[in-house]
């Protein structure tokens, strides 16, 4: 009688995708077995990547606008503005990244984009804070700025757009990376709506204040759609 004796395949070790290190019981994305893309899916991936790539050029053209108008009215909500526009673009280049070559399929890739994501979140709370609590501590009044009003009422017709449907296609790919995209996107149109109330308020009834108060608030909201986009993976791939 042979002593070799062969493991059950019942019993056989499960192995875990390579580059992620899985707890028990661990239910992120990295952690379950690679399968198949459907050809919905690669679809999502090609718009997915379309959508990051027009963020990013629309990201680059807001933040040129922003800090000129910036620099003309002697705004500092609209400097803001324009920094935040540079960072939310680096949300669209993680993207991009995520859904080029042999990442696209990449779970690995997947976990590095989502936990990037979140990065660029906690990178665009300070400059608003920062931003709002300068204002109000200098008591800056900017004098009126119409190209500044005009970029805040075009980010709050694209940027909601762009958001949402991010937000779809991350669903449909199970992407973190681009649902929070999208999340960022949205935060945009949101600062935009405190810029433009700012501006318009400061123009009309010389309530300068409103925009920094708002400013406040949706840098906070940008720490917690943070601290949830990193949360999203638990694994550490």
């Amino acid at each position: 009688m042979s002593t070799d004796q062969t493991l059950p395949a019942a019993q056989a070790p499960a192995t875990e995708p390579s580059g992620c290190h899985c707890a028990p019981g661990c239910t992120d994305a990295c952690c379950r077995p690679q399968v198949e893309k459907s050809a919905e899916w690669h679809e999502a991936a090609r718009k997915a990547k379309q959508l990051s790539w027009l963020s990013l050029a629309y990201m680059g053209l807001e933040g040129a606008v922003a800090i000129t108008a910036a620099v003309l009215a002697g705004s500092v909500a609209l400097l803001g503005f324009g920094l935040d526009s540079l960072i939310e673009g680096l949300a669209s280049v993680i993207v991009v990244w995520r859904f080029s070559g042999s990442r696209t399929l990449s779970e690995t890739a997947e976990g590095r984009a989502q936990k990037a994501v979140a990065v660029t979140f906690f990178l665009l709370a300070p400059y608003i804070a920062y931003d709002a609590v300068t204002t109000l501590a200098e008591g800056d009044k900017p004098s009126t700025s119409w190209l500044g009003i005009a970029l805040a009422v075009s980010s709050l017709i694209v940027m909601p757009l762009l958001g949402q449907a991010k937000r779809r296609l991350g669903k449909v790919l199970d992407s973190g990376a681009t649902s929070g995209e999208g999340t960022q996107n949205l935060l945009c149109a949101y600062l935009a709506a405190a810029v433009l109330v700012g501006l318009l308020a400061n123009t009309l009834f010389g309530l300068w204040w409103l925009d920094p108060v708002v400013g406040l608030l949706v840098a906070g909201l940008a720490v917690r759609e943070g601290v949830e986009a990193w949360r999203g993976e638990e694994c550490g791939c």
